[in-house]
């Protein structure tokens, strides 16, 4: 029967999680249209609406940790479910996506994605899409932020192994910009697939940056285990073991 409320509670939730989409994303839209600060205010609220529910619909915390990046910089960050773009987006003062080409024709996301200046990659077409995403960020250097990518290109499962693309390192090499790896726990309690919420703590750890000037192969290596690393350590904080899959509930 508490499995049985738990995952009640866990559609529920996420019914809200998009029903609020819609209505805030409606409410601010006549802001938006005519700024980038109130398309970033509209996100804001939401990220901070949903952060709050999470803990008293399905007992979800969250929490930030490290210091948190101001001015240009590149943060790669590990994606493991929805619940991480938030966080990310609520903490940075700034920031802007690197993200797949379909999210911009998808309702709300694709509107406030175009105004916040969110870079879109075309996945299909990996050497034309690195170049061309290299590019569009050049071209928006006036616009001042953090630029979030994430390296492995996609949401990866807690304990599930997917190597990390080379576009995070011609991005750190083409910008000239410090990067910041992210590590995080989050998947444990919100997983990519299924309904079901598991209540803990959701860590997202902002890490030492990595200066300009390495070469892309060390980089990359680097970047791997630093981020690999300390999300194994926020997992097995949380109680899950990360040499096993988590198991979709």
């Amino acid at each position: 029967m508490t499995r049985f409320f738990r995952l009640l509670r866990s559609v529920l939730f996420d019914i809200h999680v998009y029903a609020s989409m819609l209505v805030l994303g409606v409410i601010f839209a006549p802001w938006a249209v005519v700024s980038r600060k109130g398309a970033r205010a509209a996100c804001k609220t939401y990220c901070r609406w949903v952060l709050w529910t999470a803990r008293w619909m399905v007992g979800i915390r969250t929490e930030v940790r490290g210091p948190v990046p101001e001015g240009e910089v590149i943060i790669a960050a590990k994606h493991q479910s929805f619940l991480d773009i938030l966080i990310i987006f609520n903490a940075l003062p700034s920031a802007r996506f690197i993200m797949k080409r379909e999210l911009l024709w998808t309702p709300v996301i694709g509107v406030y994605a175009r105004r916040l200046g969110c870079v879109p990659v075309n996945r299909g077409k990996r050497g034309a899409a690195i170049a061309k995403m290299v590019k569009d960020v050049a071209s928006q250097s006036r616009e001042p932020g953090q630029l979030v990518i994430y390296p492995q290109g996609t949401r990866v499962m807690p304990g599930a192994e997917k190597p990390y693309k080379v576009g995070t390192a011609v991005l750190y090499e083409g910008l000239k910009q410090a990067c910041v790896p992210v590590a995080t726990n989050v998947g444990v309690f919100w997983p990519r697939n299924g309904l079901m919420r598991n209540p803990g703590l959701g860590v997202v750890e902002f890490l030492e940056p990595m200066q300009p000037g390495l070469k892309p192969k060390a980089f990359m290596k680097a970047l791997e285990e630093t981020v690999e690393g300390r999300s194994a350590a926020l997992m097995r904080e949380a109680g899950f073991d990360p040499g096993q899959p988590a198991l979709q509930n």
